[in-house]
């Protein structure tokens, strides 16, 4: 794993722990799983998260935003 991909993890995990507490007052998390070479987050969400309706709206409008801004070479985010 090379030093820029360190960097873009840590950031990546920063940004998911400012968006933690939203989804544990839901009564689920989040985990960033990998990043391809390609660009693509793979992110896993866990509890009622996983199964809520609001789930794609959800990572597309915060989760997927907040990622791209800590790692722009992100260009898209998918869960697992």
């Amino acid at each position: 794993m090379s030093e820029q991909d360190r960097v873009a993890i840590g950031r990546i995990e920063e940004a998911l722990a400012e968006l933690r507490p939203f989804f544990e007052a839901d009564g689920g998390d989040i985990t960033l799983e990998s990043i391809s070479d390609e660009g693509i987050a793979t992110v896993k969400m866990h509890g009622a998260c996983r199964d809520c309706s609001m789930s794609e709206m959800t990572l597309k409008t915060g989760v997927e935003e907040a990622i791209k801004k800590a790692a722009p070479h992100v260009r898209e985010v998918v869960a697992v």
